[in-house]
């Protein structure tokens, strides 16, 4: 199970690579040394991957993570993609923010 100690202790390496949470979360760092929050889930047959955002200064915690976690759990419970959602609220607020310029 991660920590923020073990979080702030990964290094990158040549390659991206992933270090389990629990319940499906994990991190991927980058040999950039960028550390995201990602859950792999299936739903209709299909492998998708939502990241939650980033870890480290302006991006979001660990506890953050796993609140988000919870949700994209329920949401393909009820056969929603999680991934699919945060796009259409990105595009949304994309929309929303050029009818107010």
């Amino acid at each position: 199970m991660l920590t923020d100690t073990k979080l702030r202790n990964l290094k990158p390496r040549d390659k991206l690579y992933k270090v389990n949470d629990r319940d499906g979360l994990y991190v991927a760092v980058t040999p950039a040394g960028s550390i995201s929050f990602r859950y792999n889930y299936s739903i209709n047959g299909r492998q998708e991957t939502i990241t939650f955002g980033r870890y480290g200064v302006g991006g979001i915690t660990l506890a953050e993570a796993r609140e988000r976690l919870g949700e994209a759990k329920r949401m393909v419970a009820d056969g929603k993609s999680p991934a699919k959602e945060k796009a259409r609220a990105a595009f949304q607020f994309h929309l929303q923010s050029e009818g107010t310029n």
